[in-house]
């Protein structure tokens, strides 16, 4: 099935077809790029438009369809100018995953305007950084975030503040109810496929997160990568099968459903998910927050086709006790990002019984979505690989004297193409050491084979990946540090059944000082999010091992300590 699946990217690559490969021009590199990529996000949210009357955004008993969604994208970009944020501005959206933050992207960027998107589990602290580097000229957010802001409003007096779903709005923000009063007009805008569409923070190694600016070309090179790959392994799987193969753009498959059940301000639920649904004229389904039963009844009522998610996510379902009652004969594919799907739920997943087949996805946001990926009997054949890497990417495996390695030989992994980020904001020294010459440094440790598959074995980076959540251990270790009663400090990843990674730290507390794991963690409420805050950590009775360079040997604390012992 492997010359299959080659015959297929050969054929859907080739001059004049739609995937057809060519080269394009970025800050004095020559990269490859999907030939008949749309030019900006204004143009793919243009295009969704022939859609109409389909269900686009379903939130509890709410919905919108496509028409209802064009209407009011056109008045929150309406309202956007008329306030004052004009092309290349930023505006921040801060909420959880309400229909709400996908209009307010789409507004933003159709005016080219540059959307960042906030984590919406920012505490004040970390808000109060991510707006003081991206300085926004709006604000768009929920009540929760409303409060966090409100907290630090006096480092922002002249931030222009939406509230959406607020009933009691504050006097210097704006309610939403004001916003869609806004003439139904999209203001009229020429965007460079260059230009910044989006900051996308992505936790630091220097202790602070950074803003990721994603072009407009990038995003629309990875939808493009997205809709290759989707109909590049269906096509090939029912070609090894001797079937006539599948082309998803025929119409005669069932409508795409999905469920947006990570983050919008991730790649992984934004660029991956909802851009590709759209574009497809399928349906969103927002939840308030993750919950598997209810996502078991949503895949029932609303026949979802495609779930995608961290991995914890895929097992909760399929272990649900509702799994069983309920139907999901809907299901196509179960999946997703943000972590490896571990190759004993790739089996899992393929024998449910219900008809999901298995995908996942390697990526990250330094590329605006995916490198790689691998769905239905190309990752059942290989549940060890991170999937076939995109035909409009150069790839190359080094070693750690910058020496490309042959197939099957272990180094970082490095990729170059138009779906590369520009850069961090505000971050050159840390953007050069990224990005040199054009080439990504992942900072994944992995090998290629023969068909071009890729295999990560390690990370080159110091970090957990919790639940698809990166976070470094260093911006942990700097809060810990903020405390009087830590001497020293390292934070390192525990391996977790359900979130494959937790956050650990083994802390030796300065002199005189007596505090326990409890207060540890009390004392990172202020500074950190939730999911950073450490779930184990070790108070030692001596200082912590170091190396000959003075630097403390991690892997000694990981192996050593027993997690019965840690507060």
């Amino acid at each position: 099935m492997y010359a299959e699946l080659k015959n297929v990217f050969d054929t859907l690559t080739a001059p004049g077809q739609m995937f057809e490969l060519g080269q394009v021009e970025v800050a004095g590199q020559t990269l490859k790029a999907w030939k008949n990529t749309p030019n900006s996000l204004r143009d793919v949210w243009a295009l969704s438009a022939g859609h109409a009357d389909k269900d686009y955004l379903v939130y509890q008993d709410e919905r919108w369809t496509y028409a209802e969604a064009q209407e009011q994208v056109a008045r929150i970009a309406r309202w956007l100018t008329d306030n004052g944020v004009g092309q290349h501005d930023r505006v921040a959206i801060a909420m959880r995953n309400y229909p709400e933050w996908m209009l307010s992207y789409w507004a933003v960027t159709a005016i080219g305007a540059v959307a960042v998107g906030m984590n919406a589990w920012w505490v004040a602290e970390e808000m109060k950084y991510g707006l003081s580097d991206s300085t926004p000229k709006a604000l768009i957010c929920d009540r929760e975030r409303l409060e966090r802001f409100s907290e630090i409003r006096g480092e922002f007096p002249d931030m222009l503040v939406a509230a959406v779903r607020v009933d009691d709005v504050p006097d210097w923000a704006r309610p939403w109810s004001e916003v869609l009063a806004s003439a139904a007009e999209l203001p009229e805008v020429a965007i460079d496929a260059d230009d910044d569409a989006c900051i996308f923070y992505t936790s630091g190694t220097t202790g602070f997160p950074k803003g990721a600016q994603l072009t407009h070309r990038g995003c629309c090179n990875n939808l493009m990568s997205l809709m290759f790959i989707n109909m590049a392994q269906a096509m090939a799987a029912a070609a090894a099968k001797g079937e006539e193969g599948a082309n998803p753009l025929d119409g005669g498959a069932p409508p795409i459903a999905a469920i947006v059940a990570t983050p919008l301000f991730h790649v992984t639920a934004n660029n991956c998910l909802a851009q590709t649904v759209t574009i497809a004229g399928g349906k969103l389904v927002h939840m308030y927050k993750w919950d598997a039963g209810e996502a078991l009844r949503i895949i029932e009522e609303e026949k979802v086709t495609t779930f995608t998610g961290v991995p914890v996510m895929s097992r909760e379902l399929i272990n649900h006790p509702d799994f069983d009652t309920r139907d999901t004969s809907s299901l196509q594919a179960m999946g997703g990002g943000g972590a490896a799907v571990q190759p004993d739920l790739v089996e899992k997943i393929d024998k449910a019984g219900k008809g999901a087949r298995p995908s996942q996805g390697y990526g990250m946001t330094e590329v605006c979505g995916i490198i790689s990926a691998s769905a239905g009997d190309y990752f059942v054949d290989r549940p060890n690989s991170a999937g076939i890497v995109m035909p409009n990417f150069e790839i190359k495996i080094i070693d750690s004297e910058g020496n490309s390695l042959p197939l099957g030989e272990a180094g970082e992994v490095c990729v170059r193409g138009a779906q590369v980020i520009k850069g961090y904001l505000n971050r050159p020294e840390a953007t050069a050491e990224t990005i040199v010459e054009g080439w990504l440094y992942t900072g994944d440790i992995g090998y290629l084979d023969e068909d071009n598959f890729v295999y990560l074995v390690d990370r080159a980076k110091d970090m957990v990946l919790r639940g698809g959540e990166n976070v470094y251990c260093s911006e942990v270790e700097t809060a810990l540090y903020k405390s009087e009663a830590v001497a020293e400090c390292a934070v390192f990843a525990v391996p977790d059944e359900r979130l494959g990674e937790e956050v650990g730290a083994a802390i030796f507390l300065a002199e005189g000082v007596h505090a326990s794991a409890d207060d540890i963690r009390e004392f990172c409420k202020s500074n950190l999010a939730a999911f950073k805050t450490p779930r184990y950590i070790w108070i030692l009775d001596a200082p912590l091992p170091r190396n000959a360079s003075g630097k403390f040997v991690k892997k000694e604390l990981q192996q050593g300590l027993d997690i019965a012992d840690a507060g």
